[in-house]
């Protein structure tokens, strides 16, 4: 047994199989590709799915991948444990109803003992204790000795997931000697201690179960393996876990070298370092497949793992942003598996440096407020935060919870969680609500009880009318055998033109009409096994199962869709062109003559910058160049220079857009035929939408002249209103902002004579307490500013002053309090005032000696808290 880096184990394994006739193929994104039901990918199958169900034929029916993963439950488990970690890759051989068993096992045993050269009588396999065939195939064929043979229960060696095809497992173990084992005599496959490490888990595909435990044969049997490469990797070096496998050591040093400390000298400092090294491969990679740092879904789990990282930077002593340059040791060791790190290297280098220096904005904002809370909860002797203190600090700071939850274990109190997660819950409900599903559009194809085999022929790419066979109608999520007028269902054709709703492509609408019926078609999509189901609302007349229908699209607007279509096209090569190739599609929404571009960029986009851009797409659309739509294999189409979408997957043959000789993209939308048809395109807006992506707004064709007509009109009315001529609007504008500000100034020196008025006033009212003049007093209309000069005044005319101001300007309460020289002496402070009367109010507040602000919530206690200035007096002179 030799000792191999991971990247050789990665080759080796592939090589194998691709020496047993299997088609290598590249990592999938790990943003799941048509898969609803997964937030990223977790498993190697996981993007098989499709290929394993039949809804897709694969390119070959043996595969192999080295597939790259993310889990995260055990994810406040990384770093306190060696073991655990939220991104692996996972080495895979597939069979699609071609070889089973025993070339399955054959191959296993061979590669781990003729390629890995491990010796067999450390070699283990388990087998599922009804599978007698799979224990005959492994000592018989395989000639494994029956001494390193187990049996093993359902919960073990069966896999399955409620309904849908199943079968029993064998899993290969490696037996890493009693130095790892717990000491038990009975110490044996199936422990929970490290002595037998399962590398390799072979599922024997053969069964469709009904989830009642009832299983019956599959006509077409598969084969799925998985076997963690880091896992194989800690074998074949002998060392004791993932942090120590030579690729991950190496991004482990890097850190090492911006904190100044060593793994294995502290056990503290051991923690923060495997947590960074974990977060970083993670992060990288799914910055690398599309991924961006949001508050919600995939994005949530980037910038947890992000944010995580950064903190425990901050734990290890290193005060600024750090990870963004660690990512590059990650580059460096993956690129030989995944070159697009490389070509993608400043983008993603750039959006982790963002995100750190975001965090640390935020981690300063939401960590004062965090540690002033947990004082307030120890002073009071209280022991948990409650879940709409934790609720604001996420939503009002960015302050992830898991950090919140950390930090409140380092000071042993706890977080009220029940109470957070309705927040959330509540949140989320009212998130949801904000953009609804359309009734049946979420309705499954299975639903209907059609085949599989039936798909929805579209025919939109070449008519905008067309007659079709209703195969289904669906209300309220049940099959109907018709639909009478006035009610919403779904309809589902044997073909149709209408687009349904993909790439950022609006979906079109339109009718269907039959002989015996007129629906209206206000949305269509499509589902996973290839049928387009159309939501319309009956307007007269009754359509029934098996009718045929005349499908018609409007035109106009599938006309103005098309124009915005191939201005996306335009504008991405411009924006290429302008700012540099690491530009890419993040995302985009095309609907009638107006378009929404994300991308990625770093910076804002200048003036010039979007002049230039928006100039380009209008040159290109005068030229009136011809535009071409033809399908090839992806290979030819990638020789062509085609462009793909940013962490999309293709198949083997794809839908090519050409603009002439300018622009060349995959795209299975649809286009107008010659640039011109464009008419223009006009940039509404460009702003920000995460790091690292950029969004740019714009209208083209007959909305640019409806723009510029509102514009116009807004114009001349502005003129009217200021009594000038749209000429003379400009400096109309400047003169009548320099009178506004004339008069706002003396408003203020008003305002502020007449407050100062009210301080006098005060002054002559106060009482002497121990030599110290206490004032208190409250102002309905002064803000924060107002407050601070006549605090100031006060102090500034006498010394011996301790004052406390309030105002409750638009509902808000707001503290100020001031001390003069004398007043200090004597040991009263602004900063212990402002911290008691805020107290009593609801509220909080700090600051200096002699000035200091807060504020309150309970303004029915403000005239409590001002009353008790001259009782906080008498005790700081009494004290002092």
């Amino acid at each position: 047994m030799q000792k191999m880096s991971l990247n050789e184990i990665r080759e080796k394994y592939l090589s194998f199989f691709e020496s047993k006739g299997h088609l290598r193929l590249p990592s999938f994104p790990l943003i799941p590709q048509g898969d609803n039901s997964l937030l990223l990918i977790n498993a190697g199958m996981a993007p098989l799915k499709p290929y394993f169900s039949g809804e897709v034929t694969p390119p070959r029916e043996r595969v192999t991948t080295c597939q790259k993963c993310i889990r995260t439950p055990d994810i406040e488990r990384v770093g306190k444990t060696a073991r655990h970690g939220t991104f692996f890759e996972m080495l895979g051989n597939f069979s699609f109803g071609d070889y089973f068993k025993h070339e399955a096992t054959a191959w296993a045993w061979e590669f781990c003992t003729k390629v890995m050269e491990l010796p067999p009588e450390k070699l283990y396999i388990s087998v599922f204790e009804e599978d007698d065939e799979a224990w005959d195939i492994w000592t018989k064929e395989v000639g494994v000795d029956p001494s390193h043979m187990v049996r093993l229960g359902k919960e073990d060696n069966f896999w399955e997931i409620g309904s849908g095809p199943c079968g029993p497992c064998s899993e290969i173990y490696f037996d890493r000697g009693e130095k790892y084992g717990c000491g038990r005599p009975e110490c044996a496959v199936g422990c929970d201690c490290d002595r037998f490490v399962e590398f390799w888990n072979l599922v024997f595909t053969q069964f469709n179960g009904d989830g009642n435990g009832n299983y019956a044969p599959l006509p077409k049997k598969n084969i799925d393996t998985g076997m963690g490469l880091e896992r194989l990797a800690c074998i074949m070096q002998d060392v004791d876990n993932l942090f120590e496998v030579d690729t991950i050591r190496e991004i482990m040093l890097r850190v090492c070298e911006f904190a100044g400390v060593k793994y294995g000298d502290s056990k503290q400092t051991d923690v923060s370092l495997r947590v960074i090294t974990d977060h970083i491969r993670s992060t990288t990679m799914l910055v690398c497949d599309g991924v961006l740092p949001l508050n919600e879904g995939r994005g949530y789990v980037l910038r947890r793992l992000l944010r995580r990282a950064a903190r425990h930077g901050k734990l290890l002593g290193i005060t600024k942003p750090f990870l963004f340059e660690v990512c590059r040791t990650v580059i460096e060791e993956s690129a030989q598996a995944y070159p697009e790190l490389k070509d993608k290297s400043d983008y993603i280098t750039r959006v982790i440096r963002m995100e750190e220096e975001r965090f640390d904005q935020t981690i300063d904002a939401g960590l004062r407020m965090l540690l002033e809370d947990i004082r307030v909860l120890k002073d009071g002797g209280q022991d948990t935060l409650t879940g709409a203190q934790a609720f604001k600090l996420y939503d009002t700071f960015g302050f992830p919870v898991d950090l919140t939850l950390e930090i409140l274990d380092e000071n042993k109190l706890k977080l009220d969680r029940e109470a957070f997660e309705t927040l959330m819950q509540e949140q989320r409900v009212r998130a949801r609500t904000a953009r609804s599903a359309l009734g049946d559009m979420g309705w499954a194809g299975e639903a209907l009880g059609l085949s599989k085999d039936i798909k929805t022929l579209f025919t939109g790419y070449e008519h905008l009318e067309d007659t079709a066979a209703v195969l289904a109608i669906v209300s309220q999520g049940e099959l109907r055998p018709a639909a009478v007028q006035g009610e919403q269902v779904t309809v589902v054709l044997d073909k149709t033109p209408f687009y349904a709703e993909s790439g950022g492509q609006v979906t079109d609408t339109g009718t269907l009409v039959s002989s015996g019926a007129e629906l209206d078609v206000t949305d269509v999509r499509k589902t996973g096994d290839g049928k387009y189901l159309h939501l319309c609302t009956v307007d007269a007349g009754q359509l029934n199962m098996g009718d045929s229908v005349r499908a018609c699209v409007d035109k106009a607007r599938r006309a103005a869709i098309m124009r915005a279509h191939s201005a996306t096209h335009l504008l991405q090569k411009a924006l290429r062109e302008t700012l540099g190739t690491h530009v890419e599609q993040a995302g985009s929404l095309v609907e009638p003559d107006r378009l929404r571009f994300d991308f990625t960029h770093y910076t804002a986009i200048t003036e010039q910058e979007l002049e230039a851009v928006a100039l380009r797409v209008n040159e290109k659309i005068l030229e009136g160049t011809a535009i071409t739509v033809k399908e090839m294999p992806i290979d030819e189409a990638k020789k062509l220079g085609a462009m793909a979408l940013f962490g999309e997957k293709y198949g083997q043959t794809v839908r090519v857009v050409r603009m002439g000789d300018y622009s060349t993209e995959f795209c299975g939308g649809t286009h107008i035929d010659n640039t011109a048809r464009i008419g223009s395109l006009a940039v509404e807006s460009e702003s920000s939408v995460a790091a690292g992506v950029r969004r740019i707004e714009a209208r083209v064709g007959l909305s640019v002249l409806e723009s510029l007509k509102d514009k116009t009109q807004r114009i001349e009315e502005a003129a009217g209103l200021l009594k000038t001529s749209v000429g003379e609007l400009g400096h109309r504008i400047e003169q009548t902002l320099a009178e506004l500000k004339q008069t706002r100034r003396e408003l203020e020196k008003l305002r502020s004579g007449a407050f100062i008025e009210q301080a006098q006033t005060l002054l002559t009212q106060g009482r002497e307490i121990g030599g110290v003049k206490a004032v208190s007093g409250q102002f309905a209309q002064a803000d924060a500013e107002t407050l601070r000069k006549m605090g100031d005044w006060l102090r500034d005319k006498d010394e011996a002053v301790a004052a406390v101001l309030a105002s409750t300007l638009e509902g808000k309460i707001t503290f100020l309090a001031v001390c003069g020289k004398e007043a200090v002496k004597k040991g009263v402070r602004a900063g212990d005032l402002i911290k008691a009367v805020t107290a009593i109010a609801g509220g909080t507040g700090g600051g200096r000696p002699d000035s200091a602000m807060g504020g309150g919530r309970d303004a029915d206690k403000l005239g409590e808290a001002l009353g008790a200035l001259e009782g906080l007096i008498k005790a700081a002179v009494q004290k002092g």
